[in-house]
């Protein structure tokens, strides 16, 4: 008889104690996943989405919005954090008065910007999406600067997929925003 071992799962409590300040890790399912570095093209993007998220959401002065893997919890039993590229929090969810979380954001969540690495497969993305639905984040975007496009997932939705000639719109979340997913990509 053949004896298997495996590797207890990490809890969201021992995750968040060693690596909540600590770049290119998440839990996902319980079990510790390192990323790689992604690279200076990888950087660029999630530097044009996070300013313009940002720029949009100060300007009408109706949130936040955050970058630098942003860890939210995305599942419990068994834990589940994820570094979010660029986010974004109404002041209806978390008021302006009150002051943005040290450690990670807990869904309801607006929106999340996950921008595609080199070895990331789109299948993986989907999923990675859907698990932040799944938490209670309403609106995800992918983008992939390889084809320079962008697919918004929302809960029980076909994705929505949009590319560079196409001007991206997001009135459930951010009305009035429209962006032409070149932009992305500048």
């Amino acid at each position: 008889m053949n004896a298997t071992t495996t590797e207890p799962l990490m809890t969201g409590d021992e995750f968040l104690r060693q690596y909540v300040h600590k770049s290119g890790i998440e839990l996902v399912k319980g079990k510790l996943v390192r990323l790689p570095m992604p690279g200076a093209d990888h950087g660029e993007v999630c530097l044009n989405a996070g300013g313009i998220i940002r720029d949009f959401v100060k300007a009408r002065k109706i949130g936040r919005a955050m970058s630098n893997d942003t860890f939210i919890r995305t599942a419990t039993n068994p834990d589940g954090f994820r570094g979010a590229d660029v986010c974004y929090i109404s002041y209806e969810t978390l008021p302006a008065d009150q002051p943005t979380p040290h450690g990670p954001l807990i869904p309801p969540l607006e929106l999340v910007i996950e921008v595609r690495s080199p070895w990331d497969s789109l299948s993986e993305l989907s999923d990675k999406a859907q698990e932040y639905l799944d938490a209670g984040v309403r609106c995800v975007i992918v983008l992939d600067p390889p084809t320079e496009s962008a697919a918004v997932f929302r809960l029980n939705e076909l994705p929505q997929r949009f590319h560079n000639g196409d001007t991206l719109t997001l009135p459930d979340v951010l009305p009035e925003f429209a962006v032409p997913v070149a932009k992305f990509f500048e």
